[in-house]
């Protein structure tokens, strides 16, 4: 099958309430061309660099999402193009999006990343450190980042009991959140699920839903 059709099947599968990123990383330029044409505008990409140069040869009308983890020092680059960052894990890197944001005159959305899975190299945030970063005097007077949700990555693991507990873990945090009298919060994004549990996310909550390998077919 070819990954237009690939991408049609999984599109007419979501609920209406649910956003597809498709994930491109190591994918060439040709193969996320293909699904554009067939009218896919939201990439993900996990490599800074890889995401600018795809940027820089294809249609401006695309959202460029950043689903891997950020260095601080990398941020300058994406910044005046990228839509939402998906995996924002400290108050550091926030503040840093923020003034990178400010040069660029513009506002970045970001997601907060939440760590779910029982494997330790996960990164994100516990429920304590994402209080903390919510009630902060510091967050308040960020004024180019938007605040959209939640993300978080399920162990990698074939127990889809452990991968539920996992989901609805995170759909329960994002419930618990307190909408903040900012304008730089607004709460409507959870981003989770991947090609392998992707229908469970959905199941469980997840508004947003990243595919690659679904589409584009297994990496080598």
């Amino acid at each position: 099958m070819s990954i237009a059709q690939n991408l049609l099947n999984i599109k007419a599968s979501l609920p209406e309430s649910v956003t597809l990123v498709a994930v491109s990383k190591t994918k060439p330029v040709s193969d996320l061309m293909e699904v554009y044409d067939a009218g896919q505008r939201i990439f993900g990409e996990n490599k800074i660099q890889e995401m600018v140069d795809k940027w820089e040869q294809m249609p401006k009308d695309i959202e460029w999402h950043m689903i891997g983890h950020v260095q601080t020092n990398k941020v300058k680059y994406m910044a005046p193009f990228v839509n939402l960052i998906h995996g924002v894990d400290s108050l550091k890197l926030l503040q840093e999006i923020n003034k990178q944001a400010a040069k660029n005159n513009r506002i970045i959305n970001c997601l907060l990343q939440i760590h779910i899975a029982e494997e330790e190299t996960k990164f994100g945030l516990d429920e304590t450190e994402l209080n903390v970063l919510l009630t902060s005097s510091e967050l308040q007077d960020m004024k180019n980042i938007q605040i959209l949700g939640l993300m978080g990555m399920a162990t990698f693991t074939d127990n889809q009991n452990q991968v539920k507990k996992e989901f609805q873990h995170l759909k329960s945090v994002f419930d618990k959140l307190n909408p903040l009298n900012t304008t730089n919060y607004k709460l409507n994004t959870i981003s989770m699920g991947m090609s392998g549990d992707y229908q469970l996310a959905i199941e469980c909550g997840s508004t947003m839903v990243r595919i690659g390998s679904s589409i584009f077919g297994g990496r080598k």
